[in-house]
């Protein structure tokens, strides 16, 4: 199936906005990807989804995190996968 250009455009956004939630440093965690501001590794975003908790219970374990960066993060990788999967 091909993409539509407002699909794409709609891709694009949603994996920009990921890449302004995330970042790297090699003075944080060696590395790791984290959420921007935090030392919270993103795979504790989906560990916790994996283990069932809901996204208010694990910002509530993780207060540094809110809630538009850990959506834009899940939509960035949802996007991720359409794209690979085009």
């Amino acid at each position: 199936m091909r993409n539509t250009q407002a699909q794409l455009n709609e891709i694009e956004i949603r994996e920009g906005a990921m890449t302004n939630v995330i970042v790297r440093d090699p003075e944080i965690l060696g590395g790791r990807p984290v959420f921007r501001g935090t030392r919270v590794p993103v795979e504790v975003l989906f560990e916790n989804l994996e283990d069932g908790l809901s996204i208010e219970e694990i910002i509530e374990s993780y207060p540094s995190l809110n809630k538009e960066d850990v959506v834009a993060c899940l939509e960035g990788a949802c996007a991720n996968l359409k794209a690979a999967s085009s």
